[in-house]
């Protein structure tokens, strides 16, 4: 098993920053990448970014330039760096762990963290 807890989420203006944190516990950590996704009301849960054991890392075209994922591995903690942020944004975002895809499916899931950017 393992636990994911997000957080850093919270209300920005527009153009702003937030740095959200997912912090792992349980099985080896670095049997997963690691991967963030977001679910605005009313839509799909979309993918956003995922972070390999090595470091390998992706994004999405719709964040790309914007948004940065790393990892600690010593602290267990992967990190969404969020910059110049849109309304657009505006979503729960969630890590997830996957052990074979970066994209996914996961095997385990955080309970989410909720990003509201004000325009």
């Amino acid at each position: 098993q393992v636990q994911l807890v997000e957080s850093g989420g919270g209300l920005v203006q527009a153009g702003g920053s937030l740095r959200l944190s997912c912090v792992a516990s349980g099985r080896t950590f670095s049997d997963y990448a690691v991967n963030w996704f977001r679910q605005a009301p009313g839509k799909e849960r979309e993918f956003v970014a995922a972070i390999r054991w090595s470091g390998g890392t992706f994004s999405a075209g719709s964040v790309k330039g914007r948004f940065t994922i790393s990892r600690d591995n010593a602290k267990n903690t992967v990190y969404l760096q969020m910059n110049s942020l849109k309304p657009e944004d505006t979503a729960v975002y969630y890590c997830g762990a996957a052990s074979g895809s970066p994209w996914g499916p996961n095997d385990y899931w955080g309970q989410g963290t909720q990003v509201t950017v004000s325009s």
